[in-house]
């Protein structure tokens, strides 16, 4: 990626992220888009994606219409706002039928005669162009390509064609004219377009040579001047600035090329500032010289780190970014502590037991994005011990026999508590016991006589 933006290219990469919705394959790959994308060339596309039917390029740097001659299924072609100056290389696109032109630097108008071959072109967009302000520049494409219907988003009618083609010999001369004239104006701005760039390059030599000098003649008092010459600088680059967007120039191709890459300077000065400024913070201390280890976060990222007693586990979640790449993740567990990386930034956790690394896990949450991190642990408990301490005691009870110690009964001295008192005789008294009847003694009177017919008493 940083390869096609520094060279402006078009790469397989590009394409590949672009065809997203075609799974990233490319051979079979129909529309593409890759507008503003700083593309200064136009290639490969002819080869990598023969069935290209629809191609956005607008909003890019490229000076030439070349390579996708061989996209014979292209039907629609955007290449606006580029630097294009004339139209060529489309005779092999045979299935064309829009082409747009918007906002380019095309003078060559009588170039248009390429397009004769694409019989199937019915719309096509100049407006922009500085070949649109000829006189007859109507009338002129409109008599050389018949196959036209719409030109610039307005419909062509049938006698407006009549009528161009009766005046096409005196238009066409006076096309021919005008565009002489402007080709003599471009040369003159390539002319100082180069004048200038020529310039602007000594002049930035210069600037490097006296910062060079600057440097060598302060070196002693560099701690001390640090902060003047660095505000000595941005001075000066402000005032770059101001003098390069003040500067009137015309609009050429030259001029837009030059205004894209003194911003990408300015950017990878930036970015080269920030890059020195990255390497001179100190770094994070993680483990001390003793050999401790510490408990990091500098993301700022809420955790929570859970004892899987169930799985002899250790689990970390921790609370990532939900939109950022998994490919800025960086995990590293150790036996003892757990180190990630989230963009170059450093969280580590010491654990409180020891882990197996070679056997832990790391899932990312689909719909939170959050990290977590399965860890078992080194020392494996077996099945007995994870139940509770009720159940433990009842287990080990159970197997384990009760023994009773033996006493010798005439070494017992302890008083016999059944008769410290007395029993006595309780009839009747309490509903549990039940005492015996009483048998009383029957006494024999003389008087008594035993009759037999006598029935006994009840």
């Amino acid at each position: 990626m940083i390869i096609y933006f520094f060279l402006g290219r078009i790469t397989e990469d590009l394409v590949r992220r672009r065809a997203e919705h075609n799974d990233c394959e490319i051979f079979s790959l129909e529309e593409i888009s890759l507008h503003q994308q700083e593309i200064e060339k136009l290639e490969y596309l002819d080869k990598w994606c023969r069935d290209l039917k629809i191609l956005y390029l607008q909003n890019n740097l490229i000076p030439k219409i070349e390579n996708v001659g061989k996209l014979k299924k292209l039907e629609y072609l955007n290449v606006a706002l580029n630097n294009i100056e004339r139209i060529e290389n489309l005779e092999g696109c045979e299935e064309l039928k829009k082409l747009d032109l918007t906002a380019n630097f095309i003078g060559e108008l009588t170039s248009i005669e390429a397009l004769k071959y694409n019989i199937h072109l019915n719309e096509l967009f100049l407006v922009g162009n500085p070949c649109t302000e000829f006189e007859g520049y109507r009338q002129y494409v409109v008599a050389t390509l018949h196959q036209l219907k719409c030109l610039d988003s307005k419909e062509i009618e049938r006698s407006e064609r009549i009528q161009a083609l009766q005046n096409y010999p005196e238009v066409k001369q006076k096309i021919r004219e005008q565009e002489q004239a402007y080709l003599l104006k471009r040369a003159r701005e390539k002319e100082e377009a180069q004048r200038r760039m020529q310039e602007r390059k000594d002049k930035k030599e210069n600037q490097m040579k006296s910062k060079l000098d600057f440097d060598s003649n302060n070196s002693s008092h560099q701690a001390e001047g640090g902060r003047e010459q660095e505000m000595w600088r941005t001075a000066e680059d402000d005032e770059e600035d101001r003098r390069f967007w003040e500067e009137p120039t015309p609009y050429t191709p030259e001029s837009r090329l030059e205004t894209h890459r003194y911003i990408e300077e300015k950017r990878r000065a930036k970015d080269n500032i920030r890059e020195s400024k990255k390497k001179e913070k100190p770094l994070q201390t993680l483990v001390t010289a003793e050999g401790k280890v510490l408990n990091v976060n500098v993301p700022k990222l809420h955790f929570s780190l859970k004892d899987d007693e169930d799985n002899n586990q250790i689990i970390l979640d921790l609370a990532v970014y939900r939109h950022l790449d998994t490919s800025l993740l960086d995990i590293d567990v150790q036996p003892t502590y757990i180190r990630v990386l989230v963009k170059g930034k450093p969280f580590q956790l010491v654990l409180p037991e020891e882990v197996k690394p070679d056997s832990s896990s790391a899932k990312r949450s689909q719909t939170t994005g959050h990290l977590v991190v399965s860890m078992p642990k080194v020392f494996l408990l077996p099945l007995s011990l994870k139940c509770s301490f009720s159940h433990l005691f009842f287990y080990c009870f159970r197997s384990v026999q009760v023994e009773k110690l033996e006493v010798d009964p005439s070494k017992y001295s302890f008083p016999d508590v059944t008769k410290i008192i007395q029993e006595k005789d309780r009839i009747g008294q309490g509903p549990i016991r039940l005492q015996p009847e009483k048998i009383t003694e029957t006494k024999s009177y003389v008087e008594f006589e035993n009759d037999e017919d006598v029935p006994p008493l009840i």
